[in-house]
């Protein structure tokens, strides 16, 4: 093991900038797949006739899929149809669409965990079911969701390393081409970009439990 030749300034330069890559790439697929699996929750919620089926169907067939063939899709077989995205938009869009589909059923079950009495209460008091969901369902609903919701993100977080088979330029692939160059670089370099990874998911962790303790 080389410690020394494998933490170089260059060397964790290097490295820094593959986890900019990383955190960029988590950052916007936490967005976007809060905000899509924020409609598709609720839209399955509201259990529109033959819409909410075909949701339902979308949802199951991406959770049931390994991401990584999602990620393949988007960066392989897209271009087979005309539909060539950049790398990192490729990566983003299969992140975005798996974790889409989970966050759905987070947030569909948070949703449907609130107690029927309320609903019941709130429409007899004169809301109707927008206000009543807006008022009423999500407040209470969201705070139940929140440790279910920030795991799922800090999974998304760890998914990013994936994008490695398509030749992202993020955490993991730049610590590939530092240890390539020499065998003694690969344990040295699995340690800190495992410490990287768990000081950002550790940080999400606290988050979450600090969330938990103020729900009660």
């Amino acid at each position: 093991m080389d410690f020394s030749g494998a933490y170089t300034p260059d060397h964790l330069k290097f490295l820094l900038e593959g986890f900019g890559v990383t955190l960029k790439v988590a950052v916007i697929s936490i967005i976007l797949s809060f905000i899509g699996g924020g409609v598709i929750g609720i839209l399955r919620y509201a259990r529109i006739p033959i819409f909410s089926k075909i949701l339902a169907v979308m949802v199951e067939t991406i959770r049931n899929l390994p991401l990584l063939l999602i990620i393949f899709f988007t960066y392989f077989a897209l271009p087979e149809i005309g539909v060539k995205l950049p790398i990192t938009v490729a990566a983003i869009t299969a992140l975005t669409l798996f974790e889409s589909a989970m966050l759905s059923e987070i947030i569909r079950s948070g949703l449907n965990s609130i107690d029927k009495g309320q609903i019941e209460a709130a429409r007899s008091s004169g809301l109707d079911y927008v206000q009543t969901l807006r008022y009423v369902i999500l407040p209470q609903a969201l705070r139940r969701m929140v440790p279910p919701i920030v795991s799922q993100f800090i999974s998304l977080l760890k998914d990013t390393s994936l994008a490695v088979v398509i030749a992202l330029p993020e955490l993991t692939h730049n610590a590939q081409i530092i240890y390539g160059q020499k065998s003694g670089y690969v344990i040295p370099m699995l340690i800190i970009i495992a410490f990287m990874y768990f000081a950002v998911n550790y940080c999400l962790s606290l988050i979450a439990r600090r969330l938990e303790v103020k729900r009660f």
